[in-house]
């Protein structure tokens, strides 16, 4: 039988990374899959050289309850070795995050593996992070009503509540009605089929010298946040 499981993604701060190179350190605009399977590694308390392939395996799906916003954390490293060469330099790196986000993620798949994840959130083995180790998680990542037998991606990820404050919503909705505001929260689900959207961020090895990932395609859709599942908690 299969199953979803939901799981909160929020803090004030998030990073999810798909293309950095070397100083350059970008974020997308909402959890990777590759960034979420390291969380899952991590509460499960597995190594860089295991085997993730039941893992990738799941079918993510992501709601954005808030975009947050997009900023660049300017940092200086002293005295780094340079690659090819015998020298020791001052770099500076661009590292971009997310402030204050709040997604809802959705894994769907064997019910078995989703109840094991489910425990794992609950009392993981090592921190669990929200992209970088420093990005640490300001609710629980572990929802007590997150395991959905039975479910669909999509309808487990609509009709589940708004990860805001209710008083933050009324805000929100006051704001919609007054033009001020965006009335729609984007969904977005991974598809087995090629789209127009595109992430390389399906993990295949998380070790060391070999980090692998592959493309993976999603479809995007908008939800009126005046609908059913608005509720707040």
């Amino acid at each position: 039988m299969n199953g979803v499981l939901l799981m909160a993604c929020v803090g004030p701060m998030q990073s999810w990374g798909t293309r950095s190179r070397f100083q350059e350190r970008d974020t997308e605009r909402e959890p990777s899959k590759s960034g979420v399977i390291g969380l899952l590694c991590a509460a499960l308390g597995l190594g860089r050289s295991d085997a993730i392939d039941d893992l990738a395996g799941l079918k993510m799906g992501v709601r954005v309850d808030r975009e947050g916003l997009l900023r660049k954390d300017y940092q200086t490293a002293q005295d780094v070795i340079v690659a090819k060469r015998d020298a020791w330099e001052d770099l500076v790196s661009n590292r971009y995050y997310l402030a204050d986000a709040a997604f809802l993620v959705g894994l769907e798949g064997e019910l078995k593996l989703l109840r094991r994840l489910h425990a794992a959130l609950r009392k993981p083995i090592w921190p669990v992070y929200l992209g970088r180790k420093s990005y640490v998680p300001s609710l629980p990542v572990f929802l007590a009503d997150g395991l959905r037998e039975d479910a669909d991606l999509r309808n487990a990820l609509f009709n589940y509540p708004l990860l805001i404050p209710s008083e933050e919503l009324a805000q929100r909705r006051k704001l919609i009605e007054e033009g001020k505001a965006e009335g729609r929260l984007r969904l977005m689900v991974e598809s087995s089929l090629p789209t127009h959207e595109s992430r390389r961020d399906q993990p295949v090895s998380f070790a060391l010298g070999r980090r692998l990932f592959y493309e993976r395609y999603v479809s995007t859709e908008y939800l009126d946040i005046r609908a059913s599942f608005g509720k707040g908690e």
